[in-house]
C-alpha cells in the first residue's frame, strides 16, 4: 500500500530465514562495486592512459565523454519513467551495471596497452553513474521512515569510501603482478556485487505518474535554487578530476601523485559525509549548503596563492569534503519541503541532472589545456557565482519564512 508521501513499505524477504534488513544488503552492494572501483583505477595508472601523451589523451577522452551524455539526455528520460513503475526495476538497473562492469573489465585486461582501453574505462564509469542513480532511487524504498533518508544517504557514503580504501591495499600488490591482474580483482568483486544485488528486495519507485502536487513542489523556488548550488558543486567535481589529472602529466608528476589526489578526494567524501549530519543539528540545510560554496570558493584562492602539487590534493579534500556534505543537505532539502513527492523518482531525476553537471564540467578541462592556477579561478569564481545567486535568491528567505509558517502536512495526515 501506498501512504500519502508516495513511501512504500518493503515486504519481508523471507519469514523463514534470519533475512538481512534490506539496506543492509544495499550497503554490501555498494562496498563491493566500490572495492571493484578502486581496483579499476589502480589498474589504469599503469595503463595507456599515462603512456600516450597528454594531447592524445585528450582526444579519446572528449570523444567518449561526449558518449557517456548520451545515456543521461536520452536514455534516462525516456526509460525512467517506466522503471519507475516496474515491480524491481531500479534492483534491475544495479544488477545491469555491476554485471556490465564485470564483462568490461574482463575485456580490459585484453587490452591494457591498446586503443580499445579508452571507451572501455569509459564505459565503466558510464555504468557507475547508472549505478548511482539507480541508489538514488533505491534508499527511501529501504527505510522505514523518510526521516532516515539522510543518515542512510551519509552511511553509503561512508561505506564507498572505507571499501575503496580497504580494496587498495590487495590492488597495489596485484599492479605488482600487472594491470591485468588488477582487473581480474575488479571484475570479482563486481559479480560478486550483483550476486549481493539479488538479495536487495523488489521495489516499485513511483506506482503512478507524477501529480500536480509533486510537480508543483519540486519546483518551488527553495528546492530550485539548491538543486542549481549542487549542480554546480557536482560540476566543479567533474571538472577538477580531469584539470588535476592532466595538470599533473603535464608537469611531470610520478604516478603516485595521482593516487594521492585521489586518496585526498576520497578522504573529503568520507568526512563531508560524517561533518553534515553534525552541522545539521546546528543551522538549516540552506546555510550548510551555502557555507558549502563559500568554502570552496576560499578553498580555491588559497590554493591559488599555495600552488604546487600539494596544493591540487587539498583542494581535492576541501571539494569533496564541501561535494559530499552538499549533497547530503540538498536530499535534506527535498525530503523536508516536498512531501508529497515520491522521494525515489525525485531523487532519481535530480540525480541524473548531476551526472549531467559532472560530465559537462569534466569537458572543459578535457578539450583546452589550462593552466594549474586558472583552473584555480575558474573553480572560485564558479563556486562564487553559485553562492551569492543561492544567499540572494529565495531558497535562503524561504527558509526563513518556514520558521514562521507551520509545515504544511502531506494529504491524508490529520491531528
Amino acid at each position: 500500500m501506498t501512504g500519502p508521501t508516495g513511501w512504500r513499505p518493503h515486504r519481508p524477504l523471507n519469514a523463514r530465514s534470519p533475512a538481512l534488513p534490506p539496506f543492509t544488503r544495499l550497503a554490501r552492494t555498494q562496498a563491493l562495486l566500490s572495492a571493484g572501483d578502486t581496483l579499476v583505477a589502480l589498474a589504469l595508472s599503469s595503463s595507456l592512459f599515462f603512456s600516450i601523451s597528454p594531447d592524445a589523451a585528450r582526444g579519446q577522452i572528449a570523444l567518449y565523454l561526449a558518449l557517456t551524455m548520451a545515456p543521461f539526455a536520452v536514455v534516462a528520460p525516456l526509460l525512467g519513467p517506466w522503471i519507475d513503475r516496474r515491480q524491481g526495476g531500479r534492483r534491475s538497473m544495479v544488477l545491469l551495471s555491476a554485471g556490465a562492469r564485470a564483462g568490461v573489465c574482463l575485456l580490459m585486461m585484453d587490452d591494457v596497452d591498446g586503443l580499445l582501453l579508452f571507451p572501455e574505462a569509459l564505459a565503466v564509469l558510464v555504468l557507475g553513474k547508472g549505478y548511482t542513480v539507480a541508489r538514488a532511487s533505491l534508499v527511501p524504498g529501504l527505510v522505514k521512515d523518510p526521516s532516515e533518508l539522510v543518515e542512510a544517504n551519509s552511511k553509503l557514503v561512508l561505506v564507498l569510501g572505507l571499501a575503496g580504501f580497504a580494496a587498495a591495499i590487495p590492488g597495489v600488490a596485484l599492479l605488482q603482478l600487472g594491470a591485468p591482474f588488477v582487473l581480474a580483482g575488479a571484475a570479482l568483486a563486481f559479480a560478486a556485487g550483483a550476486g549481493v544485488a539479488f538479495r536487495i528486495p523488489s521495489t516499485t519507485v513511483a506506482a503512478d505518474q507524477a501529480g500536480p502536487d509533486e510537480r508543483a513542489e519540486l519546483r518551488g523556488a527553495g528546492i530550485l535554487l539548491a538543486a542549481s548550488a549542487m549542480a554546480v558543486l557536482r560540476g566543479i567535481v567533474g571538472f577538477l578530476s580531469f584539470h588535476l589529472a592532466f595538470w599533473l602529466r603535464t608537469d611531470g608528476a610520478e604516478t603516485w601523485w595521482f593516487g594521492v589526489v585521489l586518496a585526498s578526494s576520497a578522504v573529503g567524501s568520507l568526512l563531508g559525509a560524517w561533518l553534515a549530519p553534525h552541522l545539521r543539528r546546528l543551522v538549516r540545510e540552506e546555510r550548510v549548503l551555502l557555507a558549502c560554496l563559500a568554502v570552496t570558493t576560499v578553498a580555491s584562492l588559497a590554493m591559488l596563492w599555495v600552488g604546487g602539487r600539494g596544493s591540487a590534493a587539498a583542494l581535492a579534500l576541501l571539494v569533496g569534503v564541501t561535494a559530499s556534505a552538499g549533497r547530503l543537505c540538498f536530499d535534506a532539502v527535498v525530503q523536508r519541503d516536498a512531501p508529497l513527492a515520491n522521494q525515489g523518482r525525485s531523487f532519481a531525476r535530480f540525480e541524473t541532472r548531476f551526472q549531467l553537471a559532472w560530465v559537462a564540467g569534466a569537458f572543459v578541462p578535457v578539450l583546452v589545456s589550462i593552466p594549474l592556477g586558472t583552473g584555480y579561478v575558474v573553480v572560485a569564481v564558479a563556486a562564487l557565482v553559485a553562492a551569492v545567486s543561492f544567499a540572494t535568491g529565495r531558497g535562503l528567505r524561504a527558509a526563513h519564512l518556514r520558521r514562521l509558517v507551520p509545515k504544511r502536512r502531506p494529504r491524508g495526515i490529520t491531528q
